[in-house]
């Protein structure tokens, strides 16, 4: 049986943390949209996501994120990552989402990078 797609949401000062859980796939991926597109709407344009707990990512899922950062440019705003897996993060630099957010080593520094 598939695990669970799971998703804890918190806001420090400018940042929206979006804490995954399971594999980033178009569930998964519709289910980031949804709370940043929200969040969006609240005034919110600077989300990290925390991957720690997501080892795996397909391609609707980076397409979905790829979506996600199209919106945030039209708006001034910022997606980061923290704690990926060697997979997902080499699998984020093939498709190139990486040229247009960024990857940090730790929810700190996201934080210390997106609150700025």
């Amino acid at each position: 049986m598939a695990e669970q797609f799971t998703m804890d949401v918190s806001v420090d000062n400018k940042t929206v943390i979006l804490r995954t859980n399971g594999y980033l796939n178009n569930v998964a991926g519709e289910s980031i949209a949804e709370e940043c597109y929200k969040q969006m709407d609240d005034g919110k344009n600077n989300f990290l996501l925390d991957l720690t707990n997501t080892k795996m990512v397909n391609s609707i899922g980076v397409s979905i994120l790829i979506e996600i950062i199209e919106k945030l440019q039209d708006v001034d705003g910022k997606l980061g990552y923290c704690n990926l897996a060697p997979i997902v993060e080499k699998t984020f630099n093939i498709m190139g989402i990486t040229q247009y957010s960024q990857v940090f080593s730790s929810e700190e520094e996201g934080l210390s990078e997106l609150n700025s």
